[in-house]
């Protein structure tokens, strides 16, 4: 009779375990409106039960509904919950309820208590943003809003689109399947006709069934400037053999139809696809640049700085993208950044809930100011306590939005806004440039299928290009800023060039139109690769009878650097040459050491030295003469003379060490720096 009561007890407590066990994997599954189903009945019973608010707390913050978070925050806490994260998050939801006194004295509270320095500099972070609110909203707003009241209906209407006269949007309309996150239905892709705001209803309907799935969710679309290719989010199935994570797809416009969408090659996955990792990956919210050339989206792969980041990926001739870059932290925080949107006007437009802002996801915008990264926050009434995302612009001063802000139909609504600022001017900045090269008569060919690449003052690639037959590239650039352009293709050698738009600038005030396009020119000559070839370099002058390089002498010397580090398959001779005066010996000695001199000089610049050698060739090569037909002396002749070239000697495959090898020499010569200073 004992072990039939001991099994009893064993399968009562089992039986009694099972929903809370299910309620925690339901947590790690991401279905947090059953999460919130099951604890709030705990707290129907235990109102105080600190686990039961914390999950409840935490279900509503990750299924983007942290308003409702706040009264369960307040009593989440005891053994197993750390106090400094939840009381973090206990400020964010006193914040997204417009509460910002209490938010900031919340967050007061436990900034010299947090042990751990990325939470403390989060806090830190935090407070400062609400500090900056009061002087937010003492800046004039030239925004008017309004509810597109024809599309919003009582479920999620939001991240709008503008193609050919034809709004595109994700909605959860119509979709009796509900997604277990949040607790409301699926969303689908729909299109509707319309003439910038005003919206033909009639024509309302759904994205072929091939892009919407009944139990998964589509959203947030972006098309190429051409209309023939579409990317969009999809995933989140929460089935044990579907998708757990978000991935962007892919589907062509050809013959009248779009193309069953495939995945785009840049998705992040769950770690050998496997279900029980609940190792999640979001990829979504994409938007092309306005050249088509740059896709941005958002993600929580790794590397990144917290929660969701923007990144951008190049597409090729092929359609395939690569080189997927993080925008950075001047964007990205420990926050959540996505929805991102470029405008015509090279402005970029995202949310984000880790910058000062109102409580929620906020709309800002990214502005270029000296070649440095300013963001700004659009203010009221743009951006409001709930979440304001999806900025689409359908002209430089009005376009469309995002909020669940109260006063809507209800969930997510679009809304369409007018910048009413007089004084909105937009200036749009282009360089345009063909690539040349030279032949033996030093007349000039184009040069086509060459790379070209931007790079700023800061040395951040703005963007490449590979040129066509006619050689043509063509940057967005902006006003007041340094730029290198650097050109490359097989067989030449890497060309590196400086461009300013510093004094190019039009004054605003000039201006009558809304839009401003000015392009700015340039041309690009490379030079074959090829052996024997000998370059002068400019400004490389000496002191009488000496070789110490001069300040001049190192700018020139720098550029000669860039040169060789851009192409590292080069090994070239320093040749130095003198005028006339002096004699045969003296010269040769004198050019000998000059020219060792920049070979010294490169070699402090980080150039290994087998790939220079020293040359004195003293009077024997003069370019010109020395003396005048009539014997007289020739000092501009002896000016050329008077000079240092750099010739190629030898082209190999490029020297590259791997991070190993360059921190075992590392080590090896700290070893015996030790060794030689005991």
């Amino acid at each position: 009779m004992r072990s039939i009561s001991l099994l009893l007890l064993v399968v009562l407590s089992l039986v009694s375990c099972s929903p809370q066990k299910k309620a925690q994997k339901n947590f790690k599954l991401a279905k947090y409106q059953n999460v919130i189903n099951y604890y709030l009945k705990v707290l129907e019973k235990q109102p105080n039960n600190s686990k039961a608010n914390y999950f409840v707390a935490e279900s509503f913050r990750l299924s983007n509904r942290i308003k409702d978070a706040e009264k369960f925050y307040a009593k989440a806490n005891g053994p197993g919950i750390d106090k400094d994260t939840v009381a973090l998050y206990y400020a964010k939801a006193l914040q997204a309820n417009g509460k910002y006194a209490e938010a900031r004295n919340t967050l007061e509270e436990i900034e010299s208590s947090i042990e751990e320095e990325p939470l403390r500099n989060h806090v830190r972070k935090e407070i400062e943003g609400l500090n900056k609110l009061e002087k937010l909203s003492e800046n004039k707003s030239y925004y008017k809003i309004k509810n597109l009241e024809a599309i919003n209906t009582p479920f999620a209407e939001y991240a709008p689109a503008y193609l050919n006269n034809e709004l595109y949007f994700a909605s959860s309309r119509g979709n009796q399947r509900i997604y277990e996150a949040s607790g409301t239905p699926f969303t689908d892709l729909y299109k509707v006709e319309t003439k910038g705001a005003n919206v033909d209803i009639a024509t309302l309907a759904p994205l072929p069934d091939m892009i919407n799935s009944p139990s998964v969710n589509e959203g947030t679309i972006t098309f190429s400037p051409d209309g023939k290719i579409m990317v969009f989010g999809k995933g989140n199935t929460g089935k044990k053999k579907g998708a757990y994570d978000v991935d962007l797809y892919l589907s062509r416009f050809r013959n009248g139809a779009w193309t069953e969408p495939t995945p785009i090659n840049i998705n992040t996955q769950i770690k050998e696809n496997d279900p029980t990792s609940y190792n999640f990956s979001w990829d979504s919210s994409p938007a092309f640049s306005p050249d088509g050339r740059t896709l941005y989206f958002s993600s929580n792969r790794k590397g990144g700085y917290g929660g969701l980041d923007l990144y951008s990926a190049q597409m090729d001739s092929r359609g395939r993208f690569g080189k997927v870059k993080n925008l950075g932290p001047d964007i990205n925080t420990a926050g959540d950044e996505l929805f991102p949107y470029v405008a015509e006007s090279g402005k970029m437009y995202f949310s984000s809930d880790g910058h000062p802002g109102y409580g929620m996801l906020d709309i800002f915008v990214v502005n270029r100011v000296n070649g440095r990264t300013v963001i700004e926050n659009l203010g009221q009434p743009i951006n409001s306590t709930s979440d304001d995302f999806g900025m689409y612009l359908f002209k430089p001063d009005r376009g469309f939005f995002t909020s669940n802000r109260e006063g809507g139909k209800g969930d997510d609504d679009i809304y369409t806004f007018i910048n009413e600022d007089p004084n909105l001017r937009v200036v749009n900045y282009y360089l345009q440039g063909i690539t040349y090269t030279t032949k033996p008569d030093s007349s000039r060919v184009i040069l086509p299928d060459t790379k070209v690449t931007l790079i700023d003052a800061r040395g951040n690639v703005m963007q490449d290009f590979t040129t066509g037959n006619d050689g043509k590239f063509l940057f967005r650039v902006y006003e007041n800023e340094n730029y290198s352009l650097t050109g490359e293709t097989d067989g030449y050698i890497v060309k590196r060039q400086p461009f300013t738009t510093s004094g190019k600038s039009v004054p605003l005030e000039s201006l009558k139109d809304l839009v401003t396009n000015i392009t700015l020119d340039t041309v690009m000559v490379l030079d074959k690769l090829q052996k024997d070839v000998v370059f002068r370099l400019n400004n490389i002058y000496f002191e009488y009878d000496k070789w110490d390089i001069t300040k001049e002498a190192g700018t020139e010397l720098d550029k000669l650097v860039e040169l060789l580090n851009d192409n590292p398959e080069i090994k070239i001779e320093m040749g130095s040459h003198t005028d006339s005066i002096g004699t045969v010996a003296y010269n040769i000695g004198l050019s000998q050491r000059r020219a060792e001199s920049t070979v010294k000089y490169l070699i402090s610049k980080g150039i290994e030295p087998a790939r220079l050698v020293a040359k004195g060739y003293g009077k024997s090569k003069p370019i010109a003469r020395n003396t005048n037909p009539d014997g007289t002396d020739n000092p501009r002749g002896r000016d050329r003379n008077r000079r240092t070239e750099f010739k190629i000697l030898e082209i190999g495959p490029v020297q590259k060490k791997t991070v190993d090898e360059d921190d075992e020499d590392k080590y090896f010569k700290n070893e015996m720096k030790k060794e030689n200073d005991n």
